[in-house]
């Protein structure tokens, strides 16, 4: 594919593992194990595509919600493939850095530790960044931004308040060109709301442990025909 204005950072909600499983005849919860394989295979096709970022909503702060016996699961699975992932060798043979935002300390000790412990590997990598969304929620982000300044500037002018002010203190600061939601829901659902103003969104009614290397590349094609005016 001719990588000529390609988009550097892709944003995804992973919405539809739990549909996905129904339609399979099992338990709603064993979805997301079909959509962590998923998962793998994106990271693939992002870095052969030439994508330099790739953000995944995976797991938000209204999931604590859910039932105890489908969280339970999702917290193994998010120990076996952190598990996994830190073993890969393909982590630091291709300059993978991996991030986790959000409210982190939500989670059990054993998960926090995994993560900040895959966070320290990959800490000096630079070629390809995946940011996984754990604990999170946009405007959790935003208010957490608000608390962090305040703590900051004291009594400086509140004129020193601003757009690069906010942004520099949020969980992440870069932005999605592309934001992609499968699971034919047309919402954003409180992820990256700062960061995705000008992202190019795009709704696709695949569920995600169905989406394709096909469905990513047509989305690309489709990115790379719009005209980003960012207002202008």
């Amino acid at each position: 594919m001719d990588k000529g204005n390609n988009p550097e950072h892709i944003a995804i909600i992973l919405d539809g593992n739990r549909r996905y499983a129904r339609k399979q005849g099992l338990e709603a919860w064993k979805g997301h194990s079909f959509g962590a394989k998923k998962v793998e295979d994106l990271l693939e096709w992002c870095r052969d595509l030439g994508i330099k970022e790739l953000t995944l909503y995976s797991f938000s702060v209204d999931n604590f919600k859910r039932p105890e016996k489908e969280k339970m699961a999702i917290f193994e699975l998010f120990k076996k493939n952190f598990e996994n992932l830190e073993k890969d060798e393909r982590l630091m043979k291709n300059g993978i850095k991996v991030n986790f935002i959000g409210r982190i300390g939500m989670f059990p000790k054993d998960i926090q530790e995994k993560m900040h412990s895959l966070m320290e590997k990959t800490r000096k990598n630079g070629k390809f960044k995946v940011n996984f969304a754990m604990a999170y929620s946009g405007k959790a982000e935003i208010t957490d931004s608000i608390k962090r300044i305040i703590q900051k500037i004291n009594d400086k002018d509140i004129n020193d308040i601003n757009e690069d002010l906010i942004k520099n203190n949020l969980y992440l600061s870069s932005e999605p060109d592309i934001f992609i939601r499968p699971g034919g829901e047309k919402r954003m659902s409180d992820f990256l709301l700062w960061q995705s103003a000008y992202a190019e969104i795009f709704f696709i009614s695949k569920l995600w442990p169905e989406f394709t290397k096909e469905d990513l590349i047509k989305i690309i094609g489709e990115f790379k025909q719009r005209e980003r005016r960012f207002g202008k």
